[in-house]
């Protein structure tokens, strides 16, 4: 019997178990994917630990790289053999093999290993809709990018950079500022050791930017409202450190008219033509080599909890792929 991690109860990365789980036969519109490598995400966490709930038990996970063995009725466009990803199945990636929505895959190329694909998908997707949809960042534009280093924000930065846009960055260490950079951050600023509100007004002249891209929250507010120019746009779209506490609207009229916008990948690639859309895209600027997939780190499946110490920990750099 193929394995997985359960979890039966929300709680520490001791919560996950590592046990035989039965697979049934794919229902309709699913295909039965067999796992070559399954990426991690915050999601991962936050759902673990109940601060976005899910009905337990379950499997985590909603990233994954593998092959098709089985198809349900009604599926049409994909069959056995098949190499597919996912960065949208919700939960159930966590597993040597799964049942997943046909309407959450997309097919892969050669040109594209399992590792960047298991990597690639929910992160990937994610940069664009922030980039393309959220804020269409444009030749010229100077943006602000916290976890500059992190599985997201290298494919930020790079994406943004070939976009013409000067890319400022956060992170907690020089060894993470050199890795930005490498990666198309113009600024990175090590926010332990500077200000970074400071730092963004001096590189921006005192006119602060167009938008700020935030996956902390709770760490980096109310300072990011503060880094944005009159009328710009905050873009909260992780809890790394925390969710962003309560605050009265009028706090945005006095920093400068300023927009917020909570958004999830969810609403954008809400249908499978939406996703195929925004995968396609993604899969182009990769291919291409315009930006390139950094995955640091790799665990065995069975250690998933340690993967998850470590994300929260911000041990790691670029992304993380458990191998079945």
């Amino acid at each position: 019997m193929p394995k997985a991690i359960v979890v039966e109860k929300i709680g520490a990365p001791s919560v996950m178990k590592f046990k035989e789980v039965t697979v049934k036969k794919p229902g309709k519109g699913e295909v039965t994917v067999q796992a070559n490598a399954i990426g991690v995400n915050f999601i991962d966490i936050y759902q673990r630990t109940g601060l976005y709930p899910v009905e337990l038990p379950f499997t985590p996970g909603g990233e994954l790289c593998g092959e098709v063995t089985a198809v349900g009725a009604g599926v049409k466009g994909l069959k056995v053999g098949d190499r597919v990803a996912t960065g949208t199945a919700g939960i159930g990636c966590y597993a040597e093999s799964a049942n997943i929505n046909a309407g959450r895959l997309v097919k892969i190329p050669k040109e594209i290993s399992d590792d960047e694909a298991a990597a690639m998908m929910l992160k990937g997707l994610t940069v664009q809709y922030l980039i393309r949809q959220t804020y269409r960042v444009k030749k010229g534009d100077t943006i602000l990018v916290h976890a500059a280093a992190g599985g997201v924000g290298l494919i930020l930065c790079q994406w943004a950079k070939s976009l013409g846009a000067t890319v400022i960055g956060t992170v907690s260490s020089p060894a993470k500022a050199r890795l930005a950079k490498a990666h198309g951050c113009d600024y990175p600023i090590n926010y332990s050791k500077q200000d970074f509100v400071k730092r963004v007004k001096t590189i921006t002249k005192g006119q602060g930017v167009p938008v700020v891209y935030d996956s902390i929250g709770k760490a980096t507010f109310p300072a990011s409202l503060d880094c944005l120019q009159k009328c710009g746009l905050f873009v909260s779209y992780g809890n790394a450190s925390g969710p962003v506490p309560p605050f009265p609207p009028a706090l945005l009229a006095q920093k400068g008219s300023l927009f917020m916008t909570r958004p999830t990948l969810f609403n954008y690639a809400s249908t499978p033509q939406e996703l195929r859309k925004m995968a396609n895209d993604l899969i182009n600027v990769v291919k291409s080599g315009t930006v390139k997939i950094e995955v640091n780190h790799h665990y065995a499946l069975k250690d998933a909890a340690k993967a998850h110490r470590d994300l929260a920990a911000r041990k790691t750099t670029g992304s993380i792929v458990l191998v079945p």
